[in-house]
């Protein structure tokens, strides 16, 4: 395990909470020697995980795509920021450029990034382990919504088997180290 890709929000959202465990995720990384990949932006709780690494002396790799680069500022402290065309391709770079996956509060493009690397891994495309790093249950109703899906039977492995969940940082970042799902 060398490097983590989080999916998380762009804004703060509206309990602070979410920007503390951010800078909690990004210090983690850093402490453990792993490096960071995640979307390159300067704003909200990217912009926390992000700086938060780089306070520790992290390495930080940001990929993004130049439609998002025109209309948004982006982090210009990152050790390498990767701009490509398009989405699929920046999800791809993602994918390649880490060993682990974990989605953390975000808004529906969080949500996709992290069904996309699960379902890839789903249809044996990669092993990488995927996780979910929760704060006051914000994933509650999805582990209930994946329970039913499982229980009505449109998933042919566990849910919970195959992503692990934490609400601390520094724990979820050993599990996936260890290799645990």
């Amino acid at each position: 395990m060398k490097s983590i890709c989080v999916f998380l929000g762009s804004s703060v959202g509206k309990d602070p909470a979410y920007m503390k465990l951010a800078n909690q995720m990004g210090t983690t990384i850093a402490r453990k020697g792993l490096t960071l990949v995640y979307g390159g932006s300067s704003t909200g709780c990217m912009n926390e995980l992000a700086n938060a690494a780089l306070q520790e002396g992290g390495t930080v790799i940001g990929v993004t795509v130049q439609s998002l680069k025109d209309k948004e500022q982006f982090h210009k402290g990152l050790t390498e920021l990767h701009v490509v065309p398009t989405m699929h391709e920046r999800k791809d770079l993602m994918v390649q450029l880490s060993d682990s996956f974990v989605a953390m509060p975000g808004g529906i493009g969080t949500f996709e990034e992290f069904f996309e690397v699960y379902t890839l891994r789903q249809l044996n495309y990669h092993n990488k382990p995927c996780a979910i790093l929760d704060v006051n249950g914000f994933y509650a109703p999805l582990k209930e919504m994946m329970a039913v899906t499982e229980r009505e039977g449109f998933l042919k492995h566990s849910f919970n088997e195959w992503v692990l969940w934490s609400e601390s940082p520094v724990e979820l970042v050993d599990m996936l180290i260890q290799g645990k799902d």
